[in-house]
């Protein structure tokens, strides 16, 4: 008998991912969003004025949809191969939606504090008292959103907004968290488990920072929530709520790219 349970538990401990694998297709997931900014910033320059690198969010929102997608598929293949399926890491059930909207609000709030926060520290940290001062050209490049018609903003905003939120929070959640984090845990302690795939997470976001300041910002912003989330997800051992808030976030930030199709013409090519 303990022959048979020796041996199971072997193959159990075989089928968790290498430490490359855990750490790499969180990189990979970085690498694919440095290339469709890249990507996009080729297309902008070949059909437009060249702007600063990387583009204005609202093309990052867009293009990302391909690098979702990718991203998804690639974490449902490196799951299956170690015995695991992504529902099951998500754990989404009609009956409890309610409850993990509820818990949504919940950590939304909570990791909205400790990352605000971080914004702040890092922003007085650059620019001491005039720090407030400095948050408009800090966080947004007016050269990188070159004029747009009518017609391709129209686009652009229907494209990020419908896909942006519902395949960006699952996408993120399952590769930094269900996958290099539950891996990791089983392989390192609970501490490093949880900051390593935090900080490729923020590293990650350098490619949607508008200017040098916002890249540390980000950086710093990015891995206190990455750590909360991690936080999160190690005591709930699921992945619904935090995918929720997750949501929550990339509604806030990619809905308002709809305002831009009532503005006037004069606006848009200003």
């Amino acid at each position: 008998m303990s022959t048979e349970v020796e041996t199971a538990a072997s193959t159990v401990a075989s089928r968790v991912p290498g430490v490359a694998a855990l750490v790499g297709l969180p990189f990979l997931r970085v690498a694919l969003v440095g290339l469709a900014a890249l990507g996009t910033w080729i297309a902008l320059a070949l059909t437009a004025e060249p702007g600063p690198f990387p583009p204005g969010m609202l093309f990052a929102a867009a293009t990302m949809l391909p690098v979702n997608v990718l991203s998804i598929v690639l974490v449902r293949r490196a799951l299956h191969r170690s015995g695991q399926r992504a529902r099951d890491l998500i754990d989404f059930s009609w009956r409890r939606l309610g409850r993990d909207v509820l818990w949504g609000l919940l950590w939304l709030a909570v990791l909205w504090l400790p990352f605000i926060l971080a914004v702040f520290g890092v922003m007085f940290a650059l620019h001491g008292g005039a720090a407030l001062e400095h948050f408009e050209t800090v966080f947004y490049d007016a050269d990188a959103a070159p004029p747009l018609n009518r017609v391709w903003l129209t686009v652009l905003a229907v494209v990020s907004v419908v896909t942006f939120a519902p395949l960006n929070a699952p996408a993120e959640e399952l590769i930094y968290r269900g996958y290099s984090q539950w891996g990791l845990e089983r392989r390192w302690p609970t501490f490093w488990a949880i900051v390593v795939p935090s900080a490729i997470f923020a590293l990650q976001h350098v490619f949607y920072a508008a200017t040098a300041d916002a890249v540390l910002v980000y950086l710093a912003a990015f891995f206190v929530w990455g750590l909360g989330s991690g936080i999160i997800v190690h005591s709930q051992r699921r992945l619904m709520p935090i995918i929720v808030a997750h949501l929550l976030v990339n509604v806030m930030t990619s809905a308002p790219a709809l305002v831009l199709l009532f503005l006037p013409d004069s606006a848009l090519a200003s």
